[in-house]
């Protein structure tokens, strides 16, 4: 992965993991070691689920560049609905506490995308390829001047 991404990855991660270490305090006091045990369950899960994401995105757009905006909201949609799909399945585990783990898989999915955003607003990537043709006449590259 190439630094940005690797900063980016990061500048997403460590803010969940954060906000899943919060989370896991709280249900542990809350609801106990099982509370516990499915925050921690959800952070990994959202972590895990959104990482991966972020690479196919990334992976996306060098080759494929005219398809990164569709391929982002499928990603995104598959992953809210994946994410639907754990917390159904196990609402009613005995392994954690259900209403922990889905409420730490929604606060760690929120921070992760705003966290990502953020990222993403303050990377500093060119999205357009600086003209470096210059003319003989005048330094100017033709494409600048105006045609009246």
């Amino acid at each position: 992965m190439p630094s940005n991404d690797v900063r980016i990855l990061l500048q997403a991660a460590v803010p969940t993991a954060a906000v899943g270490a919060v989370a896991a305090v709280v249900s542990a006091v809350v609801a106990g070691g099982k509370g516990a045990i499915g925050a921690a369950v959800g952070t990994l899960v959202v972590i895990a689920f959104m990482g991966l994401g972020l690479y196919v995105l990334q992976r996306t757009a060098k080759s494929l560049p005219h398809l990164f905006q569709a391929m982002g909201l499928l990603l995104y949609t598959t992953q809210i609905l994946l994410l639907f799909v754990f917390v159904a399945v196990f609402k009613n585990t005995t392994l954690f506490n259900p209403r922990a783990f889905a409420i730490t898989l929604l606060a760690t999915t929120l921070t992760w995308i705003g966290a990502q955003a953020r990222a993403h607003m303050k990377s500093k990537i060119l999205y357009v390829e600086p003209d470096s043709t210059v003319s003989s006449t005048g330094g100017k590259s033709e494409k600048s001047e105006h045609s009246s």
